[in-house]
């Protein structure tokens, strides 16, 4: 399935959503709910996230903040449950034994590398226009408070993947209502033009506009 087919938001941005939205389900049935949606169409980029955060040189506190952030939650770092490289392994187990139904031969190759500085700037670009805001929203926020979220943030986009990183940005940005201007709704969509999304995984309705110059 191409990406422009998938309307609602992927890969391991997409399962923030979906964490938000089923409350009478464990995490694991979430992901496993996640990944038999569309027969299958959401396990390749889902696990492919999964691997490539999984490989990446992130302290794990790093994953936790950004897991946190993205299905706002109080970042507590002492919580036994907390573990942010334990998750992604439960996740891609989930995801390849899901593929390997329909493929038993599947292979777990590693993600291919991703090479795009162009793509990268522009992203750190729209995290640091709202660096000011979103870091004081998520980091003072009275019930769902998560430190350094712009920090890890820059750290997925320059070390990890910057369509992931664009992606969970624009979910904190969404869990945490955090206004937009005109200009950077427009600036949005064609980043996600060029990274083949549908519109509506960049703006699902949720983002939030606040008329202003700038």
């Amino acid at each position: 399935m191409d990406r422009k087919d998938i309307w609602i938001d992927f890969g391991f941005s997409g399962l923030t959503k979906w964490y938000g939205s089923l409350f009478e389900f464990t995490p694991l049935e979430i992901v496993v709910a996640a990944a038999d949606w569309g027969e299958g169409a959401y396990v390749p980029t889902l696990r492919e996230d999964a691997v490539r955060l999984l490989e990446s040189p992130l302290p794990t506190r790093v994953i936790d903040i950004l897991w946190c952030a993205a299905v706002r939650s109080k970042f507590v770092p002492d919580e036994p449950w907390m573990d942010g490289r334990d998750w992604l392994r439960q996740i891609v187990d989930v995801c390849e034994e899901r593929i390997r139904r329909d493929e038993p031969r599947f292979d777990a190759l590693p993600p291919a590398p991703v090479c795009d500085p162009e793509l990268r700037d522009a992203v750190l670009a729209e995290v640091r226009t709202t660096a000011t805001v979103l870091e004081h929203t998520t980091a003072d926020h009275p019930y769902y408070g998560v430190p350094e979220v712009v920090p890890s943030l820059e750290r997925v986009v320059t070390e990890v993947d910057p369509d992931l990183g664009f992606r969970l940005f624009l979910r904190v940005l969404k869990a945490y209502l955090i206004p937009i201007s005109e200009s950077q709704h427009l600036r949005y969509l064609e980043l996600g033009e060029r990274f083949g999304y549908n519109e509506f995984v960049v703006d699902d309705g949720t983002l939030q506009f606040m008329p202003r110059a700038d």
